[in-house]
């Protein structure tokens, strides 16, 4: 039977190479002859293009007198048969009928190229989807396992595990669905091809589909957060000066950023400009809130954003979601206080750096402003950086060292009680830092502080 017509047609079918099919068709009568000779005999397949067929020969010994008909032959017989040129102790290749093999050989042979088959099939999968991770990718919802949902993409099955799917969602079987490809893995069985919904880079890939100049490089999206279903954050910046970043992404009466809305069920979506200096970005990260002063502390990534009373709602957000979400945007730890509480929780501050011996009102005003904030400050600090602001000599940053260490060991009762009053106060908002709910208290502020 020519296998020519076969081959082709099922190399078109699956995509599998030529060559891929004709070594498991040689593999498989090999295997088919072994069921029959056993793995002592030496065997090999050879596919001709020219007939069509796969031809099987048995490697005999050319010997004098035969003892083992499977493996040895006569010179003369080999002479006259094979090669008349055969000489004893050549090697010669016998062709064998397939057709004697039997039954249970050529379901071996059936076996054989159906895991052959299989097998380039997934490799071809896995080579085709490995280097796609973060494409996005349209599938048939094929079915449920537990509350992963199994997606048909065509050639090859994904999965969308449940902690990657939006909360708010549902779907049935047979439902179109969009998603993207987060990783592609080797398994013993088919290829893993995982998917997500909810992933920060889904949000991104949406943007690059609908907005040209993102797909240009013109416009880029330098940093991604969402709390999925609910509400999302992008920072954008542009290249061309000519071109506005935050337009080009809503787009034309808001065009292009509602088809990402459409997209995700209604998330909303702040789209921010990007700024290089980190307080200015933090500030527009909080929009729609007004800030009015923002604190750095470089050491501990943390900044402490301080607005007037009546935005400080806006900047927090319902239930702090405005503010967790800037923090995983700017990825800065944030402290949102109001203005009224700052003046008292700075008034106390001062009060209490003043109550250190040896303090007065103009080193306690240096120090003040450049981060030390109160006695615990000025414990931890070393004598040379105390020495290094100026009118502070080095007899004066030891006895402030001493007098900020009685303080601690022995507070004013007076002072004490006003503190444990603010702090009590201030366990009264929320707010959030680096993306968790805490309680708003006052951060302790370090040398190396900036404002801005």
């Amino acid at each position: 039977m020519n296998l020519n017509r076969m081959i082709d047609q099922v190399a078109k079918e699956k995509g599998i190479p030529r060559d891929t099919l004709v070594e498991a068709l040689e593999a498989a009568l090999v295997s088919a002859a072994r069921k029959k000779y056993g793995n002592r005999v030496e065997l090999e397949a050879q596919f001709s293009d020219e007939t069509g067929e796969v031809e099987v020969f048995l490697f005999k010994d050319v010997v004098e007198q035969v003892e083992d008909t499977t493996t040895e032959i006569d010179l003369d017989t080999a002479r006259r048969e094979l090669d008349p040129e055969a000489e004893i102790g050549d090697q010669l290749g016998v062709k064998m009928e397939t057709e004697s093999f039997g039954r249970i050989a050529a379901q071996t042979a059936k076996q054989v190229i159906i895991q052959k088959v299989k097998d380039a099939e997934r490799e071809n999968i896995y080579t085709e989807y490995k280097d796609r991770k973060n494409d996005i990718v349209t599938g048939i919802v094929q079915r449920f396992e537990k509350r992963n949902i199994v997606v048909n993409l065509g050639r090859a099955e994904a999965v969308l595990p449940f902690n990657e799917q939006i909360p708010t969602e549902s779907y049935r079987q047979g439902d179109r669905i969009r998603a993207l490809i987060l990783d592609v893995r080797r398994t013993q069985k088919d290829p893993q091809i995982v998917l997500s919904r909810s992933n920060p880079a889904f949000l991104v890939k949406l943007f690059e589909q609908e907005v040209p100049e993102i797909a240009e490089g013109i416009v880029r999206i330098m940093c991604a957060a969402r709390e999925p279903s609910q509400r999302a954050k992008i920072g954008v910046r542009s290249s061309d000066a000519d071109v506005d970043p935050v337009g080009a992404c809503v787009g034309m009466k808001g065009s292009r950023v509602q088809a990402v809305v459409q997209e995700l069920r209604g998330e909303k979506i702040d789209i921010i400009p990007w700024h290089d200096d980190p307080a200015h970005f933090v500030c527009n990260a909080l929009q729609p809130a007004e800030i009015s002063k923002v604190i750095i502390d470089q050491a501990t990534g943390t900044m402490e954003v301080i607005v007037a009373d009546d935005q400080l709602s806006l900047a927090i957000g319902k239930k702090g979601q405005n503010v967790r979400l800037a923090a995983k945007l700017t990825g800065w730890k944030i402290d949102v206080r109001s203005e009224s509480k700052e003046e008292k929780i700075t008034g106390e501050s001062f009060e209490r750096l003043l109550a250190i011996d040896g303090m007065d009102e103009e080193t306690a005003t240096i120090l003040f402003d450049n981060g030390y904030r109160n006695p615990e400050d000025i414990a931890r600090a070393t004598l040379a950086e105390l020495t290094s602001f100026m009118g502070i000599t080095q007899e004066r940053g030891v006895a402030l060292l001493q007098g900020a260490l009685r303080y601690l060991a022995n507070p004013p009762e007076e002072l004490e009680a006003d503190q444990s009053e603010i702090e009590t106060e201030s366990s009264d908002e929320e707010v959030e830092v680096s993306g968790q709910t805490e309680t708003e208290s006052v951060v302790e502020l370090r040398a190396g502080h900036q404002e801005a």
